[in-house]
């Protein structure tokens, strides 16, 4: 490669990575915190998702989420989240007379109250959101994602740099030189181990954009789809006016005629919409599938129950089948804890890229004075 523009490259690296140092310092961090979110999660907070004993029988949906709405005085319902694993918890997530969501964990033999707490002040929901929005709404995912675009260019530029002028500088350029100065082993451990991790990074970082810009995901679904067009999740309720049916069992009916639709083991999340337009939607995951995230909808008229529409995961387009996928490969769970493992360890060392590569720059700056 010409001298001059490897030079360039090189100075396009140095300042915008000490540019974007603080923030990829900041989303690695706690990226490696969200790969294991649920096991950890699960273990600091058992009581929250296990219930005491399994029981005899479970307890009608609507019995537990009346009780929930009366005794902490919930306005409205906005999801339902039910578990194939029969010690986990019926998980509610409901918004308070003060409009604040609430999450509720709920035994479902009998109907006791687990544990609650605000949906934005749980440990993990704020960790997402500096991960994505640094605590700042939008202009934070605008940092974000701009950060997420540098170190994309920070990984090519890395490699190009890396690459050796000759082959038999092959051997050095794959190897940490334990025993040299530190200035020389910080130097190695950055440019070598970012080198093995390269790939890994690159996935995790391409991923990532897709929460970051519309029109990252719209290239998705182009080169899927063969369109920009993204299929609707909503479907309009047929039904306009409530007719005050029998709503006795109403939730416990759309969980039965979802597990009637699609018989493999799965969890149940019902989503009930905010609006005065829309059905409700419930999402079955596939817990028989080796890939996670796989899953199959359902819509209900949220007024009498009725099945509205069916949308198995096989009729998707290969956009959404795609989309889908993007969640698990961005977090490491494709293939379950090898890939964690990886994606956990490949983020811990994204920690420490800014800070060897700010040593890197401060070990110059006082060699050239």
């Amino acid at each position: 490669m010409n001298k001059t523009l490897k030079k360039n490259i090189g100075l396009l690296h140095l300042w915008l990575g000490l540019a974007s140092g603080l923030i990829v310092f900041i989303v690695a961090l706690t990226g490696s915190i969200l790969v294991f979110e649920e096991e950890m999660d699960e273990f600091f907070n058992p009581e929250f998702y296990k219930v005491a004993s399994i029981g005899k029988e479970k307890l009608p949906v609507d019995v537990i989420i009346s009780e929930v709405q009366k005794e902490f005085h919930l306005k409205k319902i906005d999801r339902i989240h039910s578990f194939a694993d029969p010690e986990r918890s019926l998980i509610i997530t409901g918004t308070d007379s003060d409009k604040k969501k609430m999450i509720f964990s709920v035994d479902t033999y009998s109907g006791k109250v687990l544990g609650s707490v605000p949906a934005k002040k749980r440990f993990f929901s704020v960790v997402l959101d500096l991960h994505r929005h640094l605590v700042l709404g939008d202009f934070g995912q605008a940092v974000t994602g701009i950060s997420c675009l540098i170190f994309v260019f920070m990984l090519l530029s890395g490699l190009v740099l890396w690459w050796p002028n000759k082959i038999k500088n092959l051997k050095q350029r794959l190897t940490v030189k334990w025993g040299a100065s530190f200035k020389r082993v910080n130097w190695d451990f950055h440019s070598t181990f970012g080198f093995y991790t390269f790939l890994v990074l690159l996935i995790i970082s391409l991923t990532g954009l897709t929460w970051s810009y519309d029109w990252f995901e719209s290239g998705i679904y182009l080169l899927a789809d063969g369109t920009t067009k993204k299929p609707s999740a909503k479907v309009e309720n047929p039904t306009k006016i409530d007719l005050d049916g029998d709503k006795t069992f109403f939730y416990q009916n759309i969980f039965s005629k979802t597990d009637s639709i699609y018989k493999y083991k799965g969890d149940t999340q019902i989503r009930i919409p905010s609006d005065t337009i829309n059905s409700i939607m419930v999402i079955k995951m596939n817990l028989e599938k080796e890939i996670p995230n796989i899953a199959s909808l359902a819509y209900f008229d949220k007024y009498t129950g009725e099945i509205v529409q069916t949308k198995p995961f096989e009729s998707f387009s290969n956009g959404d089948k795609v989309r889908r996928l993007i969640y698990p490969i961005h977090t490491g769970s494709i293939y379950g804890y090898p890939t964690k493992i990886l994606a956990f360890l490949v983020c811990v060392f994204a920690v420490t890229l800014p800070i060897t590569g700010l040593l890197i720059w401060l070990g110059r700056k006082k060699k050239k004075k």
